[in-house]
């Protein structure tokens, strides 16, 4: 690897353990073994440095999750039970990457200030949105892109929604189960 990429694995690892406002351009340095100078050169500053980093980051977890759902065991599992086995996935992740899952609060403070944030968060919640109802609902979004849209939506709202609660208190967030109960009550009564 060279600098550029060394710098960004860095500002990862540094973002889930420290998260975004509480990392410095030192920590950076130590965890990826270059130096400070290499920080402006490869990336023109600790902001870009640091949104590249929580971009990645986003995407690997993204990822991750989506792969619990379409393991060789999740193909098995009716709807509901893929659905909650997600949740319990997702809900775990609270406590292995919660740095990260409050650092993305900060990147919401910062595209306040930075139309790179706000784009970089909006290609990445449309990104998701998509990926949700491909992984949950088998829906190409190229194909049926509006029906893509609405689905990872809805699954978009119930993951930040249900992120504010375990990241506030886990222990009073809903299970997954509590979860699927709620989904299948709203849909009897549409």
């Amino acid at each position: 690897m060279g600098h550029r990429e060394d710098l960004l694995e860095g500002a990862v690892k540094c973002l889930y353990e420290k998260g975004y406002a509480r990392t410095t351009a030192r920590d950076i340095v130590e965890a990826s073994g270059t130096n400070l100078g290499s920080i402006g050169y490869h990336y023109g500053g600790m902001t870009n440095l640091l949104n590249a980093a929580l971009e990645r980051a986003i995407e690997n977890w993204g990822m991750e999750l989506a792969e619990a759902v379409m393991s060789a065991n999740a193909a098995s599992l009716s709807g509901a039970e893929r659905f909650e086995r997600y949740w319990e996935y997702m809900l775990a992740t609270v406590r292995t990457r919660r740095q990260l899952l409050l650092a993305t609060f900060d990147a919401f403070i910062q595209m306040e200030h930075s139309p790179d944030v706000r784009t970089m968060l909006t290609n990445g919640m449309r990104d998701a949105r998509r990926l949700w109802a491909e992984v949950f609902h088998g829906i190409d979004a190229e194909l049926e892109p509006t029906r893509a849209d609405q689905i990872g939506s809805l699954y978009q709202a119930l993951i930040s929604g249900v992120l504010v609660q375990a990241l506030i208190n886990e222990d009073d967030a809903p299970t997954p189960q509590d979860l699927s109960a709620a989904i299948r009550a709203i849909a009897a009564t549409l």
